[in-house]
C-alpha cells in the first residue's frame, strides 16, 4: 500500500581518479555483509546494493547498517559496491547489474520521464547534505549564487544530483545554465585538488570532503544544505536525498526480501538517532578517517541532522524535489510525474 506525499545517465566516465578515500571505500566493499564489514559465509539472500560513493557520509547508513550486523539479523548476504556519483550508481541499478541502488530520490523523478519505474523504498534524509563552497581565492568574487555568472563549478559528474542542485541555486538566483561552467570533479582528493589548482572556483560537494578543505583552508561554505532549515532556506522545503531506491519490478517481485532490507536499514536510521558522532565513527572502517579521526568524527557530526530516526519519506518531500527539478530540466518540464510511483512507505510502515 502507497501513500501520499503527506508522509512525506551514465557521465562523467572522464574523471581522472576516484579520491584516496573512495579507492579505500572500493576496497571495503566488495565484500559481503558481516558485522566486521569483512567477507560472509554466503549465506542468506543475496543482493548486490550499488552506492554512490560509499565513503560519503549521506551515504553511511550503507555502510553502517554492514558493520552493526543487521544485514546478517535480517538472513541477507549483503554486497556493498561504490561508484564515484550517484549518477553512475543509478545506471548500474537500471541496466540490472545490482538490485538496489543507495543513492538521491530526485533520480526516481527523472527515470520516471525516460520510461524508468524506480522507487524509494526507504528514505535516509531529509535534506541534500549538500554543501556549495568557495575557493579562498574566489572568496571575494562569488558571495552567493547570484554570482556564479561565468564561474567554473565541480560537481561530481554530468546528470548527478550536484549537478542538479547546482542548476538549481543558479537559476533561483536568476543565472541561466547556460551562464556557468559544470565541471566534474568527483569527491574527495580530486575535488579538493581542482578546487586548490584553480580548475573550478567552486563546487558542490559533502562531507568528509567539506570538513577536509575547511581544515586546510582552501575553500569555505558558501550554501550548507546539511540541515532541514538548511534545506528549507536554499530550496524552499525538505528535500529527501539518500535513500535505497530499487526498480519496481523487482521490488513487487521480491517483497520479502525488501522488507529485510529496509528493515535492516530502519534499525540503523534509529541507532544513529540515539547514538553521538563519536560513536558512529568507531564503527565505521578505520581507513574512512584518513589518519584524522577527530575530523572525521565531526564531519559526521555536520551532516547527522539531515537523516531521519525512521526511514519515512518527509512530508513534501516528493513536492520540493520535484519543483527544484522543474526549474531547469525539461524532461521533467514537459512531464506529468506521477510522485506516488517514486517511493512507497509499504515497508517502512511494516518495519516500524
Amino acid at each position: 500500500m502507497r501513500k501520499s506525499a503527506r508522509y512525506s545517465t551514465l557521465a562523467a566516465a572522464g574523471l581522472l581518479a576516484l579520491s584516496s578515500l573512495t579507492a579505500c571505500a572500493n576496497d571495503a566493499a566488495s565484500t559481503a555483509s558481516t558485522g566486521s564489514g569483512g567477507k560472509g559465509d554466503g549465506k542468506g539472500t543475496k543482493v548486490k546494493i550499488m552506492v554512490g560513493g560509499l565513503d560519503k557520509v549521506i551515504y553511511l547508513p550503507a555502510m553502517l547498517t554492514q558493520r552493526l550486523g543487521y544485514f546478517d539479523a535480517e538472513g541477507l548476504n549483503v554486497e556493498l559496491l561504490t561508484e564515484p556519483a550517484g549518477v553512475q550508481a543509478e545506471t548500474a541499478l537500471v541496466a540490472g547489474q545490482v538490485q538496489g541502488t543507495v543513492g538521491f530520490y530526485d533520480h526516481t523523478l527523472d527515470l520516471q520521464t525516460k520510461g524508468k519505474a524506480v522507487e524509494s523504498v526507504v528514505q535516509f534524509s531529509r535534506a541534500p547534505g549538500e554543501v556549495e563552497v568557495v575557493s579562498t581565492k574566489a572568496a571575494g568574487d562569488i558571495t552567493s549564487p547570484k554570482d556564479f555568472k561565468g564561474k567554473k563549478l565541480g560537481i561530481t559528474s554530468l546528470g548527478s544530483s550536484t549537478d542538479f542542485l547546482t542548476k538549481y541555486l543558479a537559476v533561483k538566483n536568476g543565472v541561466k545554465v547556460s551562464d556557468f561552467s559544470p565541471v566534474a570533479v568527483g569527491a574527495g582528493a580530486t575535488f579538493i585538488s581542482a578546487l586548490q589548482q584553480g580548475s573550478i572556483d567552486g563546487g558542490m560537494t559533502t562531507d568528509p570532503t567539506v570538513a577536509t578543505i575547511l581544515d586546510k583552508k582552501a575553500g569555505q561554505v558558501l550554501v550548507d544544505m546539511r540541515t532541514p532549515e538548511g534545506s528549507q532556506k536554499a530550496l524552499g522545503g525538505p528535500y529527501p536525498s539518500s535513500s535505497l531506491y530499487m526498480q519496481t519490478d523487482w521490488v513487487n517481485g521480491h517483497k520479502d526480501t525488501v522488507q529485510k532490507l529496509v528493515n535492516a536499514f530502519v534499525k540503523t536510521l534509529k541507532w544513529m538517532s540515539t547514538h553521538s558522532a563519536d560513536e558512529i565513527a568507531a564503527k565505521m572502517p578505520a581507513d574512512y578517517a584518513q589518519g584524522d579521526k577527530a575530523l572525521y568524527t565531526q564531519s559526521i557530526k555536520s551532516t547527522l541532522p539531515m537523516f531521519t530516526d525512521d526511514g519515512v519519506m518527509p512530508e513534501n518531500g516528493p513536492e520540493t524535489v520535484e519543483k527544484v527539478l522543474k526549474a531547469f530540466n525539461t524532461n521533467i518540464q514537459k512531464a506529468d510525474v506521477d510522485l506516488s510511483k517514486t517511493y512507497t512507505t509499504e515497508f517502512v510502515e511494516a518495519a516500524r
